[in-house]
């Protein structure tokens, strides 16, 4: 629901999210309320000396206060509970309620100093008894401090300029104001947002890609998120109700139901492709370095690189290009399995839009490999983040054309490495024709339609189960925030259920048919309370409101990209595997991009893209490719993977 305003702004947590902060906060109340009291009741008489009147008194007060206090928050918590996300109605009491409770951290701050200074005079009692109004003092400035970081996380710093639009609502503003009021609140969030990302990119230099960078990543942001009003919570809510309405409609699916594409490569084809896959991978993985190599081999991988990590081979490092290589060098000669002199240059140079690489001879496929580093670094985010596109001229003409006899030029890549290339091999296809490319989980919002078209012919993608980079791009990002509206919206039950059934259902599964939101029509009329619906979660005049019937219908204004070649899947079979869980079944198979043209939520949506899963799975797959063949399951082999 639209953040709850408060002292006339707005503030990034709702009315119903006080639930869960309300019963800890209750928990630890009552449980000092206890223990105060049982101190007083048992060591009163002990408080005949000097200065005992005042402790005395000062645990009378504090137990009257905690009790006036714990009366508060149960109400907050109770009234936190009512109606739903859109329907705050039942909750219209909340700010009332916080204003008495925020009003009562005063006497609590003045009795507490109050406390704090008596006990430093010298109070000659029992020394239990001092010891125990030393803990209430300094429980009472903890549960201070925690209050006033909890505000400072909830601030909005755009709330001042939100809050006197939140209470009128959208449809009391004409088109003009509207339209100002967004494009104002997005000036102010791409200059908020780019004051963050200076703040968590500090340690990086300031040059003139990285500038462009933090401001267009600001831009993306500000983009993405300034036109809706939704608070973090409601987000996390929407992705659980989303991840449930995912498996829900995959049961209703028939077992047999197949998507019918244009006639794809044939068995062998995705056989001496999954070949080449296992084996390139292994470049692909080398270009991270030794942080990827230890995290693969936490027992023997520092033991087997420790020697090149502590030589000094200045000669070698000159000959293969670039310094400080030591420990990474190490890691990409065990790694790939090669040796020193089939390695033509090393760069581990980082920067914004300059990635790490490396280029090697690989006499066993008689092939010069150029493989790509991936996302590693706050450069590398910033590069990911990057999402403004342009034309990529790919009929450049080269005079000498010339390669290595007989070896061909292969470019491999894992996530941002394998966007970098793929844009390369397109880039020097006309240079040289029997250029191949092999990415593994690139990233979906890469080529225009005709390049993925074009692509196919020297380009295979390989993709994880869930992961989400290959399904990632803004188009779908937009997808993904009308669908998380849209869910939101017609949720019938308060937020502090889903979020509950949500955690217990990524954790342990569940049934996905209990489904608490109403899209088929029947209920609607349960649904029509004020704030409810969709155009309530947008900002009137932003790019995704429209006038039409559902405000999520309108257009997308970024165009659609694809990612690049053919693609390779790994699909799991059955429900996706949970953290308690992990073992898991995949079929290889041919897939048509449009089986990744929406974001899934799912607990592996992020480890399936980590390189040694990808590379678990493919040894899995690869080894076992030819027991598969023989089983009766269409469109590829199926493993288990442990």
């Amino acid at each position: 629901m639209p953040g709850m305003v408060l002292f006339g702004r707005r503030w990034a947590i709702a009315s119903d999210d006080l639930v869960f902060p309300g019963f800890l906060e209750l928990f630890l109340r009552v449980l000092w309320w206890i223990g105060i009291l049982t101190l007083y009741l048992r060591y009163r008489r002990k408080l005949d000396c000097v200065g005992g009147a005042l402790l005395s008194n000062y645990l009378i007060v504090l137990m009257v206060l905690l009790a006036v206090i714990i009366c508060t928050v149960s109400a907050i918590v109770c009234v936190s509970m009512k109606g739903t996300i859109c329907n705050p109605a039942p909750r219209k009491s909340m700010s009332k309620l916080l204003y008495i409770r925020l009003a009562l951290f005063l006497p609590e701050m003045v009795w507490a100093s109050l406390g704090a200074a008596w006990v430093a005079h010298g109070v000659q009692c029992d020394k239990i008894v001092v010891n125990g109004i030393i803990a209430t003092v300094v429980v009472s400035w903890i549960i201070i401090a925690s209050t006033v970081v909890t505000i400072i996380i909830v601030f909005d710093p755009l709330g001042g300029k939100v809050a006197p639009y939140s209470s009128a609502g959208p449809c009391h503003l004409d088109s003009h104001d509207s339209s100002q009021l967004f494009n104002g609140l997005k000036t102010a969030a791409t200059s908020v947002w780019e004051t963050r990302i200076n703040f968590l990119c500090c340690c990086i230099g300031k040059d003139d890609h990285t500038r462009v960078a933090f401001s267009s990543t600001a831009e993306l942001f500000s983009t993405y998120f300034s036109d809706t009003d939704l608070v973090p919570s409601d987000i996390a809510a929407g992705l659980t109700l989303l991840h449930q309405q995912q498996d829900n409609t995959r049961i209703r699916q028939e077992p047999d139901a197949v998507i019918s594409h244009s006639p794809g490569p044939s068995q062998d084809d995705l056989d001496a492709e999954l070949e080449n896959c296992h084996h390139y991978m292994q470049f692909a993985a080398a270009a991270y370095g030794w942080p990827l190599y230890i995290y693969r081999n936490p027992f023997t991988g520092l033991c087997k690189i420790g020697g090149d990590c502590c030589r000094n081979r200045i000669a070698e490092h000159d000959l293969v290009g670039g310094d400080g290589l030591r420990c990474h060098f190490g890691s990409i000669l065990q790694t790939t399995g090669l040796q020193y002199r089939d390695f033509i240059h090393i760069s581990f140079h980082d920067k914004v839009y300059e990635l790490p690489f490396l280029v090697a001879l690989d006499h066993q496929r008689e092939a010069v490999v150029v493989s790509v580093r991936g996302t590693m670094s706050l450069q590398d985010i910033l590069t990911d983040l990057s999402a403004e596109s342009e034309t990529l001229d790919v009929e450049c003409e080269v005079q000498d054309c010339l390669a290595h006899k007989e070896y061909r030029l292969v470019i491999v890549g894992h996530s941002l490495g394998a966007g970098a290339a793929a844009l390369l091999g397109i880039m020097l296809r006309s240079a040289y024709p029997q250029v191949r490319c092999y990415t593994f989980s690139p990233p979906r919002g890469l080529l225009s339609k005709s390049l993925h078209e074009y692509s196919k012919n020297f380009i295979v993608s390989l993709v994880l189960g869930m992961d989400v980079i290959p399904r990632l791009s803004v188009t779908n990002l937009e997808d993904l925030k009308k669908r998380l509206l849209r869910v939101v919206a017609h949720c019938n039950k308060p937020k502090y259920k889903i979020l509950l059934h949500g955690c217990w259902y990524e954790l342990f599964g569940g049934d996905p048919n209990n489904f608490p939101i109403e899209l088929d029509g029947d209920n609607q009329g349960n649904l029509t309370q004020p704030l409810l619906g969709e155009q309530s979660l947008l900002a009137h005049g932003s790019p995704t409101y429209s006038s039409s019937d559902s405000p999520l219908d309108s257009p997308t204004k970024y165009p659609p990209l694809y990612p690049p070649g053919r693609i390779i899947y790994l699909e799991e079979e059955g429900p996706s595997g949970r953290f308690c869980c992990p073992a898991s079944r995949y079929r290889a198979k041919w897939s048509h991009e449009s089986e990744f043209s929406k974001i899934l939520i799912a607990p592996k949506m992020l480890t399936d893209h980590m390189p040694d899963i990808l590379m678990r799975a493919l040894d899995i797959v690869v080894s076992d490719r030819a027991a598969c063949v023989s089983c009766p399951v269409q469109g590829g082999a199926t493993v288990d993977m442990a």
